[in-house]
């Protein structure tokens, strides 16, 4: 943490001035300790490499760290049959922890991976050794790229972890020929981790959302936007869903915006802000709007959520449909005309 230390005092009259615009950006403080963070929400490979180096070494540190989080997981319908758990056991970042986010959720709903309660959360990210003042940077997959991990990051975030990041991302790491081991998780202790509590006005519930589409083209509405992170076929109703049995289809007002359409399509990265903003715009986003991210099941709603804050748009008023797509078209009157086909 010294050389951390010392780069940051040097460049602490630059970073003031970011930080009077940005409170997530450079060194932010946790009730005891301080804990290290980065200019952006998205971390490069180079940029963590060089924070994990100065993490201590030591077992019995109390020192803030950089947090490696593995945040791998795959589709049901998924080709090859792969699990975020067997990737990450086959190649991971040197100390990284794995989050299964089918293991830590709600298991008692019918919907899958909805978020857990808050004691569930605390357990497992205590189970992983991971401390409030600790700065987690989540990735995903070399295979993927850019999928479940700002899923992570977002549960992170909404249940108040103070530093929380999203590395963009593994594939490059791994093309970069930075190092990586495989097999099990070890070499961390559980510790306890508070029970924290959930922002729920980050996140859009069914019956919000039913509010919000059948208010669509009426005169004197709230003017709340629905982001839909499905391929287009699927937004269509041309193309079925991964879950048999489930209507494909849309939410009557929603934008499709598929979660290949904010990554460069050769290193399945994040495109860069402008370029966000661009795609944004050109599909008729409004940065002074509410918006409603939704998906299949709640995970790539969470891409659109990150690649908004990269291109610079509020946080204010913007949530994550948690059920998203799965819940429904599970729960929707066909007599509600609320699942769009266009043919």
């Amino acid at each position: 943490m010294a050389l951390v230390a010392r780069h940051l005092s040097a460049c602490r009259p630059q970073l003031a001035g970011l930080r009077a615009k940005s409170p997530s950006i450079g060194i932010a403080m946790s009730t005891r300790q301080e804990h290290t963070s980065f200019p952006s929400y998205l971390v490069t490979p180079k940029e963590l490499h060089a924070a994990l180096k100065q993490n201590s070494s030591s077992s019995i540190s109390t020192s803030p760290r950089v947090i490696p989080l593995c945040g791998s997981w795959f589709l049901p319908n998924d080709p090859a049959k792969r699990t975020g758990r067997q990737v990450f056991e086959k190649a991971h970042i040197p100390d990284a922890r794995f989050f299964d986010l089918d293991a830590v959720s709600d298991t008692s709903s019918p919907y899958p991976h909805m978020l857990p309660s808050a004691e569930t959360f605390a357990d497992a990210v205590g189970k992983a050794g991971i401390r409030a003042h600790d700065t987690v940077v989540v990735y995903d997959s070399a295979e993927l790229g850019i999928f479940s991990a700002p899923r992570v990051a977002w549960t992170f975030k909404i249940f108040g972890h103070p530093a929380v990041h999203i590395l963009n991302n593994f594939k490059l790491w791994v093309e970069e020929g930075l190092p990586v081991v495989d097999g099990k998780e070890h070499g961390f202790d559980p510790v306890e981790y508070a029970t924290p509590q959930l922002d729920r006005s980050k996140v859009a519930s069914f019956e919000e959302v039913v509010e919000i589409a059948k208010d669509h083209n009426k005169e004197g509405r709230e003017e709340v936007q629905i982001l839909d992170a499905r391929s287009t076929g699927r937004w269509k109703g041309t193309e079925p869903e991964p879950r048999p049995g489930l209507s494909s289809g849309h939410m009557p007002g929603s934008i499709s915006l598929p979660v290949p359409l904010l990554l460069d399509p050769t290193t399945k990265a994040f495109l860069p802000p402008d370029e966000l903003r661009r795609i944004f715009e050109e599909r008729g986003v409004n940065a002074s709007q509410p918006i409603v991210s939704s998906c299949g099941t709640g995970v790539t709603a969470a891409v659109i959520d990150a690649a908004l804050t990269e291109a610079g748009y509020t946080t204010e008023g913007r949530r994550i449909y948690d059920g998203s797509w799965t819940e429904w078209a599970m729960r929707v009157k066909p007599q509600d005309s609320l699942i769009v086909k266009e043919t």
